[in-house]
Order: C-alpha cells, then structure tokens, then sequence
C-alpha cells in the first residue's frame, strides 16, 4: 500500500504541463478533456495576453497556441514568449486554422516547434506534444 503512495506522488510529481491559448471555447475544452486523460496538467487561456499572464504564473513545459486570436495574436504572443529570457526555450506548437506559407514560414522563423492546422486530430496533436517534449 504505501508503495502505491509513493507511485502515485511521483506522478504527480512529474506531470507535465500545457498551456492551451486559444479563443474557441470548444478547442480549449476538447484539449483540455485530450490531454488530462493523458496525464497532462491543462492551463487554458482565451487569447495572448491572458496566455502571456498564465505562463509567467505558472510553470509549463509546452504551449499549443492559435495564430488568429483577438487581444494579441499568435504571432505576437509567440514573438512575446520567444523574447523573455526565462521562457524563450519552451516549446510551442501553432495550432490554428491558417495554413497559408507565409503564416507557417513565419512563425517556424519566431522559432516555433510545430505547425498544425485545424481541423486536426486530437491524437495525433497528443502524440506529438509527446515528441516534442520526449526530445526536449
């Protein structure tokens, strides 16, 4: 039994967390649901300046970030991540509906770790968030 205790405490211990910033509602909610089924700890926040307020509170290991968003887009907010010092290192995956060349070309420049377009695959969104922080 105290065994069991000790297991337990140590995955709580090293779960690790994502920071989900995007304004649809049911995107944040179907991530949020993805990925604490996967043992993830889910931070969520409605566009970037409420992303940026999250990642300075709390630690995050990785951030899936929409590029279209009102009250700072994607694009600034990743710049704004990439900028601080303390953050710049963390992994961020773009997820968003905009797949044109130059929104993927920009923000692979901005240092981005992924690049997803939406509709996507809840799944396969996890197996690379796995990836990338496996690699990290």
């Amino acid at each position: 039994m105290r065994g069991d205790v000790v297991s337990d405490a140590a995955t709580v211990q090293n779960r690790r967390s994502i920071l989900v910033i995007d304004d649809e509602p049911h995107i944040r909610r179907v991530l949020e649901v993805a990925l604490n089924s996967k043992g993830f700890d889910v931070i969520t926040a409605p566009n970037g300046i409420e992303g940026l307020k999250e990642i300075k509170r709390d630690h995050v290991d990785l951030v899936v970030l929409d590029l279209m968003m009102p009250v700072a887009g994607g694009l600034e907010t990743l710049s704004r991540i990439r900028a601080n010092p303390i953050h710049s290192k963390t992994p961020v995956i773009i997820l968003t509906g905009k797949g044109q060349d130059a929104d993927r070309e920009c923000a692979l420049a901005e240092g981005v770790n992924d690049f997803i377009t939406k509709p996507f695959s809840p799944k396969k969104l996890i197996a690379r968030i796995e990836d990338i922080l496996r690699d990290a």
